[in-house]
């Protein structure tokens, strides 16, 4: 008998270790437990793997459906196909993961492309790796409490991919590092943390971003500290941007109004309890932007107006990872019903909960849209309940 097992033979063989399936069944669990983001396990490929596997005498149907039709036929593992099962797994558990990645023949021919067909398609693997990303962690909420060995699968996904995707970002910023003079667009450059769907929820992996902030409290619509912040972030934003392409010769487009909205019960946000809510509010900025620059442009701007809020501005970095996050098309006051699903709903239907403030992102700007037409973010950053 041939010792060997392929990948997805292994994986087949040990869902009938746990339990006799027919086909079907296989089917709903592979696709309950997404195992074909970590296997090369096709979807048409189940029967094949049966009659292989059974060729092998490794399986056997039962007794009482050996004769009806295949798609109903209940699979067990045999004595032979238990042995030589055990024997692979251990063989898989010290084995390495092989670096044979198809990108890398990708990079080994792509000084014969144009660079920008190079970023174009290193752009598309970012976004199908984020998307991959996103898929995992979802099939991980859907199914906790894991136990331990379904938990470390999902960890080595995760961290996989994480590690491909920061890989894949970090080829891409040495690429396009000679266009730097081309203006960065964080709505561009994180296209995926900016553009999210207005009809269903997404769940998106943010990483450490750059921010000028400045904090305050109470109800953004009458408060005069809300509006003197607002004005000192956009002051400081548009001097670091003038002076980043003088001193620097690198410049960038002022990234959206953005805002961290806090309260010591969440349900303010669907009540409308402005005057309970504390507020940071944020504008995006570049990874070369320092805090001397900061400082020099708060400097700077403190000569041109006398705004009492320039003083609170600074520079953070945030890191909020996991968030779900949609766009909302309407009046800021119109927000409750979407937030109350998100709440109500799908955190809960998802096993998550709250790990952060709620975050919004003013995509229009309200002096100039009409409120129907208002387009914002919505993202809360989230954790397993």
């Amino acid at each position: 008998m041939d010792p060997t097992l392929t990948d997805a033979e292994l994986t087949v063989l040990g869902l009938l270790l746990e339990q006799p399936r027919h086909g079907y069944e296989l089917e709903r669990v592979i696709e309950e437990r997404g195992v074909r983001t970590w296997t090369a396990l096709g979807f048409s490929s189940i029967y094949y793997l049966l009659d292989k596997l059974a060729g092998r005498g490794l399986i056997e149907a039962s007794a009482t459906e050996r004769r009806s039709a295949k798609s109903r036929a209940t699979y067990r593992v045999t004595a032979a196909g238990r042995d030589l099962c055990a024997a692979a797994t251990r063989d898989a558990l010290a084995s390495l993961t092989p670096v044979r990645s198809r990108v890398l023949i990708g990079m080994a021919n792509s000084p014969g492309l144009p660079e920008e067909d190079v970023a174009a398609g290193l752009t598309r693997r970012l976004a199908a790796l984020r998307d991959q990303l996103a898929e995992v962690r979802a099939a991980r909420a859907h199914q906790e409490p894991l136990p331990g060995a379904a938990s470390a699968i999902f960890d080595y996904c995760e961290a996989m991919l994480r590690a491909d995707v920061g890989w894949t970002e970090a080829t891409l910023a040495t690429l396009t590092k000679e266009t730097a003079m081309d203006k960065y667009d964080v709505k561009k450059a994180r296209r995926e943390l900016y553009a999210p769907p207005a009809k269903d929820f997404v769940v998106v992996d943010v990483p450490e971003l750059k921010y000028l902030a400045v904090d305050g409290h109470g109800d953004p619509n009458t408060s005069p500290a809300y509006a003197q912040a607002v004005e000192a972030l956009f002051t400081t934003a548009y001097t670091l941007k003038f002076a980043s392409k003088k001193a620097l010769d690198r410049d960038f487009v002022v990234g959206p109004l953005e805002g961290l909205w806090r309260a010591d019960d969440p349900q303010s946000f669907v009540t409308r309890d402005k005057q309970a809510w504390s507020w940071m509010m944020l504008i995006n900025q570049p990874d070369w932007i320092t805090e001397d620059m900061v400082r020099a442009a708060l400097a700077e701007a403190a000569k041109k107006k006398d705004n009492p809020a320039l003083a609170g501005v600074r520079l953070i970095s945030l890191t909020e990872g996991k968030s779900v996050q949609i766009l909302h098309i309407g009046s800021y006051d119109d927000e409750a019903p979407t937030l109350d699903r998100l709440h109500h709903r799908y955190l809960p239907d998802n096993g998550l909960t709250f790990n952060g403030d709620h975050h919004e992102i003013y995509l229009s700007d309200a002096r100039r849209t009409e409120p129907a037409k208002l387009k914002t973010i919505l993202r809360q950053p989230v954790k397993p309940a």
